[in-house]
């Protein structure tokens, strides 16, 4: 049948499954909005900022193992995309981002509202197109599905110019290809690992998020008795393993356990499952489990020894591979590296001021309220790190984080599309005032759309985290960091057509949340704390993981 090429783009999103588009209209992408307007199956989150949607999408991925889907007309349109984009690329986010752009005849002229996106989004995306022939879009979009999610998943972008948005051509609905799951892995690698696993006396698992991407929990679970090993994550990885195990060690790396940093130094086989060993989780290459031979499971051969040397490896699926790996690994015993691990986690257990009103305490109570069944959304700072410790995360998809990229003003879109995606669930962003600054006009989409998702903002008139590395690091000079101004986030919540809590003690924080778990609507809680809060534990940036200290080793110093 003949379609126009809006159409065709509606009737594509249709073929492979989208429900949810999150969005701004804009002129050149007008007659993709038009078409979309007699088609009531797809819901469309008109989004405050384009920059809001990219977050969404991205959030909506996470929080329900599908593709992301955002659309923004040409030139800043566009451009306002980018940085959720990158954020996508980084944590290796399933989406498809659709742009429209001038004419052909007008393209590279410098035209109004002219830009080319796919060349700026090239080092940010698996793979960008633009769509210059209403014949090609059909086959150009159903590959940009399939790339988001094939092998390691990432962003694709779709410009499409606005003429082939109105030619015309023949249209023949396909059913999506299935996403292959490509093992590079041999049985000889398979045993390879297995034998490491069988001489190894104090092995350790490190978990990232490729875990959660490839739905492998139960085989890391089983994996973990198997080996008799603790488990430690990175922040992409919190949900991967049961945060409430008594093999979970929490976080390793900069803001890691002392438990987590402290074992990984003295293991003698270090098991990477789904992680790229990032900087905040290596800290000083040279000394990095020094003692431990490394194997290192990842989908994307281009991370084997790309920061880390390892000794074997397995390039393929996750789940896949731990299922081989599951059947030939006999039970093993390592009672007396197990005892230790739970010397290093009783010795050093999390803690905090118990007589104050902290983030700490918020994000327990936020836990035991929602009895660790919300999905918990954040923004990046200290109060990134604070969700990450104290909320224990027993199922994937419930926490969502920008991680590789570390993007201030993620966390509202993405609560957002995490409860449109998942309408029975409670969702909660947790923000520090320094994000809720930068992403605050989309309460407007959570009011505009009854979404009823819970804002947390942890005020402490600063930016915490740069504020925090300025005490330790920089002597007290505490340049531009300081947001003690006029802002009353309150009034600013309401005037948005949200609930607005304000809560500066302890006994106030359970009666606000509680509220605003009851009423259903958008709500915002600020919480007031003090300035001076730390994150702890921490390793100083580029130093061994066993230089790790907590507040107790600060205030001996």
């Amino acid at each position: 049948m003949q379609l126009t090429g809006s159409e065709i783009i509606i009737e594509c999103l249709k073929e492979q499954g989208v429900d949810t588009v999150f969005g701004y209209p804009g002129g050149t992408i007008l007659n993709v909005y038009d078409a979309l307007y007699a088609h009531s199956e797809i819901k469309h989150i008109l989004t405050s900022h384009e920059q809001g949607a990219s977050h969404a999408a991205d959030g909506y991925a996470r929080s329900t193992g599908k593709v992301g889907v955002c659309m923004a007309t040409s030139g800043p349109g566009a451009t306002n995309l980018v940085t959720g984009i990158a954020t996508a690329y980084m944590d290796s986010v399933p989406l498809v981002a659709i742009t429209a752009n001038v004419v052909l005849p007008w393209l590279g002229k410098d035209t109004f509202q002219e830009v080319d996106i796919a060349g700026v989004t090239m080092p940010i995306t698996k793979h960008g197109y633009i769509v210059k022939d209403v014949t090609k879009l059909a086959d150009t979009l159903r590959k940009a599905f399939k790339i988001a999610q094939s092998g390691r998943p990432g962003p694709v972008l779709v410009d499409v110019t606005k003429d082939v948005t109105a030619a015309k051509c023949n249209y023949e609905k396909k059913v999506p290809e299935p996403i292959e799951k490509i093992n590079k892995f041999t049985d000889e690698d398979i045993e390879a690992a297995v034998k490491l696993m069988k001489k190894a006396k104090k092995p350790f698992i490190y978990v990232g998020g490729g875990a959660i991407i490839s739905g492998a929990d139960k085989e890391v679970k089983k994996f973990a008795d198997l080996l008799d090993a603790p488990v430690c994550d990175t922040l992409m990885g919190k949900g991967a393993f049961d945060g409430k195990s008594e093999r979970y060690t929490g976080m390793i790396g900069m803001h890691g356990t002392k438990a987590s940093n402290l074992g990984v130094s003295e293991c003698d086989l270090l098991v990477a499952l789904g992680a790229r060993f990032s900087d905040r989780v290596v800290g000083n290459v040279s000394s990095f489990a020094k003692n431990a031979k490394v194997i290192h499971f990842d989908i994307d051969a281009a991370e084997i020894n790309k920061n880390i040397k390892t000794t074997a490896s397995v390039v393929g699926d996750l789940k896949a591979a731990l299922t081989k790996v599951n059947k030939l690994l006999d039970k093993q015993d390592h009672k007396e590296w197990m005892e230790k691990i739970k010397e290093f986690k009783e010795k050093y257990p999390l803690d905090y001021d118990h007589s104050k009103l902290t983030c700490p305490y918020i994000v327990e109570e936020t836990d035991k309220i929602t009895k660790g069944e919300a999905i918990i959304t954040t923004d990046v700072g200290q109060h990134q790190i604070w969700a990450s410790q104290y909320y224990k995360y027993t199922k994937p998809r419930t926490f969502l984080s920008s991680g590789g990229l570390g993007t201030m003003g993620y966390g509202l879109g993405a609560c957002i599309s995490a409860k449109v995606g998942n309408p029975d669930k409670i969702c909660i962003n947790f923000a520090g005032d320094g994000c809720f600054r930068m992403n605050l006009n989309e309460l407007a989409t959570a009011s505009r759309f009854d979404i009823p998702i819970i804002e947390i903002v942890i005020n402490n008139h600063v930016l915490g985290m740069v504020r925090q590395w300025q005490t330790l690091f920089y002597g007290g000079r505490y340049s531009q960091t300081v947001l003690n101004d006029k802002v009353d986030f309150v009034k600013v919540s309401e005037g948005l057509g949200c609930d607005a809590y304000r809560v500066t003690k302890k006994e106030e924080f359970g009666v606000a949340l509680k509220a605003a778990i009851k009423n259903k609507r958008p709500a915002v809680i600020e919480c007031v704390i003090n300035e001076d809060d730390k994150v702890f534990p921490m390793v100083p940036g580029g130093k061994p993981l066993s230089d790790v200290f907590d507040e107790k080793d600060y205030e001996k110093q």
